[in-house]
C-alpha cells in the first residue's frame, strides 16, 4: 500500500479500517487483524500497526479484549461515521468549496450531478436510496 505524507501512517491505517467498518465489510463484534498481521500485509512496522489499533480503540470504534485482541465495538460503525463526517465537513468540504469558487462552478451544477448520481444509485438498488430526503438538509436520515 502507498501511504501519503499528509498524515501519520498509523492514522491512515486506522482510516482504512474505519472505512471498512462504515461500509459494513467489518461488522460489529468481528475481530480485527493482529498488529503483526497488519504490519506484515501492509509492510509497516508492527508498532505502527499497533498504534493504529490503539487509535481505533481510543476513538470508540474498536474495543480491546485482553489476551484476544481488538474487536469492532457495537457502536463502531456509527462512531466511525460520526468521525468521518466531522472530518469531511471540517476539512474536505471547505477545500471542495474553494475549488468550486476557483473553477467558477455553480452550486446548481453540483446539485444536478448529485441528483443524477442519486437516481442512478436508487435504480441500481431499489431497496435503498442514496439521496437524502427532501427535508433532510444535512444528508443524515
Amino acid at each position: 500500500m502507498r501511504f501519503n505524507d499528509e498524515k501519520p501512517i498509523f492514522a491512515q491505517i486506522a482510516e482504512l479500517f474505519a472505512d471498512d467498518i462504515v461500509a459494513g465489510r467489518i461488522p460489529a463484534g468481528e475481530r480485527l487483524p493482529s498488529a503483526r498481521d497488519i504490519a506484515s500485509s501492509l509492510e509497516v512496522n508492527p508498532n505502527t500497526a499497533a498504534r493504529a489499533l490503539q487509535s481505533l480503540a481510543e476513538s470508540g470504534i474498536a474495543r480491546v479484549e485482553r489476551g484476544t485482541g481488538y474487536y469492532v465495538s457495537e457502536t463502531g460503525a456509527s462512531k466511525a461515521r460520526e468521525i468521518k463526517r466531522a472530518r469531511f465537513l471540517d476539512e474536505e468540504l471547505p477545500r471542495f468549496f474553494r475549488s468550486m469558487a476557483d473553477l467558477e462552478i455553480a452550486f446548481e451544477e453540483i446539485e444536478s450531478r448529485w441528483t443524477g448520481l442519486a437516481a442512478a444509485a436508487a435504480a441500481a438498488t431499489p431497496a435503498a436510496s442514496a439521496a437524502p430526503a427532501a427535508d433532510d438538509k444535512d444528508g443524515i436520515a
